[in-house]
């Protein structure tokens, strides 16, 4: 081959790029290993994500206990009494009906009520209308007695009962209590001894506020509410665990933290949860993404 054949490989060499090395090739190594994110949550994630279950489960204990009126460790008349402690006064409206032992309303009826002030007994009264109706207003929410006084055949009979007044409820400026009294038979009441201790009183009394200390008479409407918010913490906690339990497969911080705040409003029990909740919410804060590294 000529010098003129070597000059022209050159030349197409350069012009394709295909020109040999000149030099020594050299290889070098390094350390440095290449890591990614992961979709998980690590082991401080996972223990927090249990914490909020069991705040969840609180919750919904919590919920099924409002769902349960008459046999839960929280009675609606506990929980609606709180409220009226705090509550204005002359905000609550009393109303119902009085009928006698066969349903049939009684007019005429006098109906007292009087709640106790911190150093004297302030006092109300109203007549039943023809149908039995009877309302009084400028009331103080909260535990109140309620004599309803019938005259029949030269005796007055009285028939007393314990009764919670329901305080104004979300924006209402006023709370409603609504109760129909049944006044028991002449009978009934002739049975009963006389309170002055004669034989022959005028004045006959059946007295129901002993043994409604703790349970007094309430408006049925409270009690649905109540039962109303029970609900509403048991789908709070169902959703909180759906939440919590999400994050634990997608590995979502975010989702953690949504569960760890609804389940901070399930407010159960004596409000443990709101505080499980609140620790689940900042430690959600110290969580890092977990990386895995590539060989």
């Amino acid at each position: 081959m000529g010098e003129d054949d070597l000059s022209d490989s050159d030349y197409i060499d350069e012009l394709t790029g295909l020109v040999e090395p000149t030099g020594n090739l050299m290889f070098t190594t390094t350390e440095s290993k290449l890591t990614i994110e992961v979709n998980e949550l690590t082991r401080v994630g996972h223990s927090i994500a249990v914490l909020v279950l069991i705040t969840c489960l609180l919750g919904l204990a919590n919920g099924l206990d409002f769902t349960q009126p008459e046999s839960g460790l929280v009675r609606p008349d506990e929980f609606v009494f709180r409220f009226a402690q705090n509550a204005p006064d002359e905000s609550a409206i009393f109303n119902g009906h009085v009928y006698d032992d066969q349903g049939e309303p009684i007019d005429n009826a006098t109906v007292y009520i009087s709640w106790y002030e911190g150093d004297f007994w302030n006092t109300s009264s109203t007549e039943t209308s023809g149908d039995g109706f009877f309302e009084i207003e400028l009331l103080d929410p909260g535990i109140t007695r309620v004599d309803i006084i019938v005259d029949r055949n030269d005796f007055k009979d009285r028939y007393s009962n314990r009764v919670l007044l329901s305080p104004p409820a979300l924006f209402e400026p006023i709370g409603f209590t609504s109760i129909d009294f049944n006044i028991p038979s002449q009978q009934t009441f002739a049975d009963q001894p006389c309170a002055d201790g004669t034989t022959n009183c005028t004045i006959r009394e059946i007295d129901n506020s002993a043994k409604q200390m703790d349970h007094p008479l309430m408006d049925s409407g409270a009690s649905m509410i109540y039962s109303t918010i029970g609900i509403g913490f048991v789908s709070l906690a169902v959703i909180a665990a759906g939440f919590a339990i999400w994050s634990m497969k997608t590995g979502s911080v975010y989702l953690l933290r949504t569960a760890s705040v609804l389940s901070f409003f399930t407010m159960g029990h004596y409000y443990s949860a709101c505080m499980f909740s609140l620790v689940a919410f900042i430690l959600t804060f110290t969580i890092s993404k977990p990386r895995r590294t590539l060989k």
